[in-house]
């Protein structure tokens, strides 16, 4: 982009169907059907870009798009049949991708780290136009499986707060991602801001309905207290499992600074879900003095003693332990019975 060029470019949430590996026989059945969809996405790509423009520069996939999530598979195997290794082929494919339309490619996927052999992570990644990981976020806030909060001592000796919370500086601004549900939890999103975050990639596989959900609210919420664009994909369905397919159908949405959403898709496989993302106004708004500037105008000093007094689901529940399915649900049912009995709730 030339130096005197207006940044604004065009962003697409690519709705599309998740088909999940849970069926899959074995490792090699599992690969087979993520290879399918992989093949599936070039073309879906290539034909999307050449339908909406070549100034498409930011494509955002929806949730664990290649496997689908664990129903009722144990921690070891679910590692074993549907996690990337982070060196893996799958993400050399989607590089590939990546490079052959110029984009930058956001997704999630289930991914293994060598540091913790016996636990996978939710992974939000993001693929630069050289066919490179240039962001990494794990998942804080999952109901059923791991997350660096579980082995947060360990995680920060080795990533850093930083690398917690990651935002990568690119030519089309300044990008961060949050996981799922994790749009319900602002502060997630605020600590991505504070380091500099204008635009949250959001994968999703959720609940999508003509009603408002407190997940559409959240996108909306997220975007006004921080002025950044939200860039949320939604599954098109679910395929091969056993919970009905529509479930998390439609509703990827394109949401500005300003709260105001751009687009939104109804449901199945759609590229409705784009617009234009002009930085250059965002920053305008970020640097104008005003009340709606609330950015600006936050004060964290007043908040930081109350949470640094409170621990509500407590850290590193998972050093020395290999879970099963159980203790996370018994660690929240523990977490409830002392908030209770603080008075909390």
């Amino acid at each position: 982009m030339r130096e005197n060029e207006a940044l604004a470019f065009r962003a697409l949430a690519l709705q599309i169907t998740c088909h999940a590996v849970n069926r899959a026989r074995h490792r090699e059945d599992a690969r087979a059907r993520m290879q399918a969809t992989i093949d599936r996405l070039r073309r879906q790509m290539a034909a999307s870009i050449a339908w909406l423009g070549r100034d498409t520069r930011l494509v955002v996939l929806p949730e664990y798009f290649l496997t689908g999530f664990p129903m009722g598979e144990s921690i070891e195997e679910w590692a074993h049949k549907a996690c990337l290794r982070i060196d893996g082929p799958e993400y050399e494919l989607l590089g590939e991708i990546a490079q052959e339309n110029g984009i930058f490619l956001a997704g999630n996927a289930y991914e293994l780290d060598d540091h913790f052999p016996d636990l996978y992570f939710q992974t939000s990644f993001i693929i630069d136009p050289a066919g490179d990981v240039i962001l990494r976020y794990r998942r804080l806030n999952s109901m059923y499986a791991p997350t660096p909060h579980d082995v947060w001592d360990r995680y920060l000796d080795i990533y850093g707060l930083d690398g917690v919370f990651p935002v990568a500086s690119t030519e089309i601004g300044r990008l961060a991602a949050v996981a799922s549900e994790e749009i319900l939890y602002p502060e997630v999103a605020r600590c991505l801001a504070m380091r500099g975050a204008e635009i949250l990639v959001h994968s999703t596989c959720e609940v999508s309905s003509p009603r408002t959900t407190p997940k559409t609210i959240a996108k909306i919420a997220r975007a006004i207290e921080n002025l950044v664009y939200v860039i949320s994909a939604n599954t098109a369905g679910l395929e091969d499992i056993d919970i009905p397919g529509g479930s998390s159908d439609g509703g990827s949405m394109i949401v500005d600074y300003r709260g105001q959403v751009l687009s939104e898709a109804g449901p199945g496989e759609s590229i409705v879900a784009h617009a234009e993302i002009d930085l250059d106004a965002l920053r305008r708004y970020r640097r104008r003095p005003g009340m709606e500037n609330v950015l600006s105008r936050q004060r964290f000093e007043a908040y930081a003693e109350s949470y640094r007094q409170h621990t509500f689901y407590p850290a590193n529940t998972l050093l020395d332990k290999v879970p099963e399915r159980s203790h996370f649900l018994q660690t929240q049912q523990e977490t409830i019975r002392r908030l209770t009995e603080m008075g909390v709730i």
